[in-house]
């Protein structure tokens, strides 16, 4: 399963890999409006998250990390940026990555435009994957596109639903966040040369990260510092936003509790400094936030509980290992 020969990349190197490739991906193309968005989100930064774990679980099994590999996973990062321009544009943020939302800084109809070549260049970088297993790959990459505009779907959905269940939000954030994480996993070790099963391990192992991920999300962006999050606090609150947080208060809250919950749910007059603060004393109060850290904390187990059988030596483990705890000890 490991070649002692492999030359592991450390996660700082990975991280050089990743930037250096973004930022020699060439936008300057016309027509300006179009292509300057798409510049101007992936130079604000981001976690690469996603290319960071393709590359890491394809080199796993080989220290061949040339091109093959980098541009599917800076395709992967594409995509996510595409999904975040729309994203701000259903959710009307403001902020991303404490710079204005491409349609703040433009407009609506060039950030819908960007957004969707940002798609079809992801699928081009995505298509530089080595022949062999350009099928496996690209099948893997259609299938969680589609999955993640479902969960999208599910998210606005919801939006209009007085009430739903924990069943369904991690349903939704399944969808919308967990999904693509495991492609990018999956996709790192098929190029990498991984076994089916040993691929199929890491796509569940990181499927339960993404998980956790999207829950430590909900909590930072409640409970967070806008200067290290890296947007403005309480944007889910505001917008009445069905997080984890939410869901969980919503099934919980009884009495007061409730009064208080359906108060600052219904009442479009509360302000901002106002609101904010009595929602976090609400969730405080409920249990939720505790709750939350301890769902992060149980995903992180069961995402470890998904690659015992995969014949992982240590090596191999401590990777993966450094990089789940990067995600999940994070304050941004």
């Amino acid at each position: 399963m490991y070649l002692k020969s492999i030359v592991m990349l450390s996660a700082s190197e990975i991280e050089n890999v990743v930037e250096k490739g973004l930022m020699n991906l060439d936008w300057k193309m016309q027509p300006e409006e179009l292509y300057e968005p798409i510049e101007y989100l992936i130079s604000i930064g981001g976690k690469r998250l996603r290319p960071r774990l393709a590359i890491l679980c394809c080199n796993l099994f080989t220290d061949k990390i040339d091109k093959s590999v980098l541009y599917p996973a800076l395709g992967l990062e594409v995509f996510h940026g595409f999904t975040l321009i729309h994203d701000d544009i259903m959710d009307g943020a403001d902020m991303r990555r404490n710079q204005p939302t491409v349609h703040k800084k433009w407009n609506s109809n060039v950030a819908i435009l960007s957004g969707d070549v940002m798609c079809i260049k992801s699928y081009q970088l995505i298509a530089n994957a080595p022949e062999k297993y350009l099928k496996e790959v690209l099948d893997i990459f259609s299938e969680t596109a589609s999955q993640v505009c479902e969960g999208q779907q599910y998210d606005m959905n919801y939006e209009a639903e007085p009430f739903i269940t924990i069943e369904d939000y991690m349903h939704m954030i399944g969808l919308k966040t967990a999904v693509l994480v495991a492609c990018s996993a999956k996709i790192g070790a098929v190029i990498g040369g991984a076994e089916r099963s040993v691929a199929d391990a890491l796509y569940n192992f990181a499927y339960k990260l993404g998980l956790a991920f999207q829950i430590k999300d909900d909590l930072l962006d409640s409970f967070g510092d806008t200067a290290v999050f890296g947007k403005n606090i309480g944007g889910d609150i505001m917008s009445n936003k069905k997080t984890w947080l939410l869901v969980q208060s919503m099934k919980r809250a009884t009495g007061s509790d409730k009064a208080e919950l359906d108060r600052l749910l219904i009442n479009k007059e509360i302000v901002r400094e106002e609101k904010i603060p009595a929602m976090q004393a609400l969730f405080t109060r409920l249990g939720v936030k505790e709750d939350a850290d301890r769902a992060v904390e149980n995903l992180h187990s069961e995402a470890w509980a998904s690659i015992e059988n995969a014949k992982l030596n240590s090596r191999q483990l401590d990777q993966l290992s450094d990089f789940a705890n990067s995600l999940l000890n994070r304050e941004r």
